[in-house]
């Protein structure tokens, strides 16, 4: 089952040409400058500059968060089952049908070259303060990307190896030739143009201007992914800066309720809002990609089994009290978390035919929060660790009664004492006295984030091995230092000579 929609796709491989939501980029090159000649239009090249495509469904099965259901399992869409299937696997995919690598790779330079256009547009048209809300988001959307590419596609970041560790193509230029000749570079020139992207966008960033904000980098949104990208370079003093100014520098703080506001309402309720750019603050950005992944998540093979909702969900959380998460599913053939929902998209009414849309969380108050506690720990403030890690539990556990549940940073030392070491092997040492307040805020994310893709993240970030079973009793393992863990380069962007990943 084949649901490409444009052919040129494979020509074009790696996506460098710019196609547009409007008919704006498709003009030749040497007429773009001249149509593109108001901020209107320059917002409008700038829609398109978010990755359009899901990454959960191809990450969270390779990850932790992912058992086996059996044969009877059944998502009753080929192509889906084949990539669920070696995701589990750790096995290479070259599908280009929605919810695949693949398409991630194409949908993210696609956006990449609309950011570029924009830029060159914004210099072509003189700049000045009216673009610079533009320049500041098109800068940030160019730096996220990137960063999405190089963490799947790459090694994690390591000072001490990114220099020779090879990362993918930065682009900065618009295209003006059908196929160019692209290296990637190395994990550090990657990053170094992330953080520059970052540094240089941020402080032109506003919130006015957006119909919808959550579908664009204003201030929080920006912020919250310098907080992340801050994290997987370990500068926690900078996770800390950009964490407090994404959850409002002081003034109310705003997490996902699922204990108030999410179990008291209905699984179709759930879905909604948790998606929802008006009714959940929580919701920092958000980006709508075709995707059938709300048709599968709950039936696919390699999801969510009865041993591990055991461990994610029905064994209670570190204070011994149940999770507010509700888990829907009559067994675990259906398990779910109420996350997504489907739009579709009707293209011809007659013969009923169309495009299936789901939108994604991208960045959230949730995460944030759980960064900058990281960070506190690895500084060895854990008096602020211990306190993040309360409000998100609060909000997130049943029956939560802060006079009897909140914790101390004693109650976590002694919850994970003698946790090993050799868990998490990040390039940087975790202190001893860090390591329990490390592993009760991963613990957390792993629950709190399941379904979201960001597990994976977590699961590079720290070298974590995943060992994975299937219902023979047969366990499988990604080691610390496998390379299946950098998804393999499309065969499409192989052929026109950036290298492949090893394996």
């Amino acid at each position: 089952m084949k649901h490409i929609k444009f052919n040129i796709i494979r020509v074009l491989a790696v996506a460098l040409l710019a196609f547009s939501c409007s008919n704006v980029l498709d003009e030749t090159p040497d007429n773009r400058i001249e149509n593109i000649d108001s901020t209107d239009k320059i917002a409008e090249l700038l829609v398109g500059a978010y990755p359009e495509a899901a990454y959960v469904s191809f990450l969270e099965p390779m990850s932790d968060n992912a058992g086996d259901k059996g044969p009877s399992a059944d998502t009753g869409i080929d192509f889906v089952t084949t990539l669920n299937q070696r995701m589990y696997f750790w096995e290479d995919i070259n599908d280009v049908d929605e919810d695949t690598p693949t398409n991630y790779w194409n949908s993210a330079y696609k956006a990449i070259a609309q950011v570029n256009q924009a830029l060159a547009s914004i210099e072509a048209l003189g700049g000045g303060a009216e673009y610079d809300y533009l320049k500041g988001e098109a800068l940030l959307c160019r730096a996220y990307a990137h960063f999405m590419l190089v963490s799947i596609f790459s090694k994690s970041y390591n000072p001490s190896t990114a220099d020779t560790d090879m990362g993918i193509p930065y682009i900065v230029e618009p295209e003006t030739v059908l196929l160019g000749d692209y290296e990637r570079g190395s994990v550090a020139s990657v990053y170094q143009n992330i953080k520059a992207d970052i540094e240089n966008g941020l402080p032109l960033i506003e919130n006015e201007g957006y119909n919808v904000e959550a579908f664009h980098f204003n201030t929080k949104a920006a912020n919250a992914f310098a907080s992340r990208f801050y994290l997987h370079t370990g500068e926690w003093e900078k996770v800390i800066t950009h964490s407090n100014l994404a959850l409002n520098n002081g003034g109310a703080l705003v997490l996902r309720d699922w204990e108030n506001e999410y179990s008291p309402r209905t699984y179709s309720e759930q879905t909604f809002r948790y998606t929802s750019s008006t009714q959940e603050p929580a919701n920092l950005l958000l980006v709508s990609a075709e995707s059938l992944y709300n048709r599968y998540h709950f039936s696919a093979r390699y999801q969510l089994n009865s041993t591990l909702a055991g461990q994610l969900f029905f064994g209670g959380n570190i204070l011994g009290k149940a999770w507010s998460f509700d888990v829907y599913g009559s067994g675990d053939l259906f398990y779910n978390v109420p996350k997504y929902q489907e739009y579709f998209k009707v293209t011809n009414q007659a013969a009923g035919t169309g495009n299936a849309f789901v939108t994604f969380v991208l960045l959230s108050t949730d995460e944030v929060l759980l960064n900058r506690a990281e960070a506190y720990a690895m500084l060895g403030q854990f008096e602020s660790a211990t306190a993040d890690i309360n409000l998100s539990l609060s909000v997130k556990t049943a029956g939560y009664n802060p006079e009897e549940d909140e914790l101390t940073a004693a109650d976590i030392a002694q919850i994970y004492q003698g946790f090993p070491a050799s868990v998490y092997t990040p390039f940087y040492p975790i202190p001893e006295t860090s390591l329990p307040f490390v592993a009760a805020i991963l613990d957390i994310k792993r629950t709190v984030f399941y379904n979201d893709g960001l597990r994976w993240f977590d699961v590079k970030r720290h070298q974590m091995e995943v060992r994975h079973s299937d219902i023979l009793g047969n366990v499988y393992t990604l080691t610390k230092d496998d390379n299946r863990r950098q998804l393999q380069i499309p065969e499409a962007a192989q052929s026109f000579g950036i290298t492949p990943n090893p394996r």
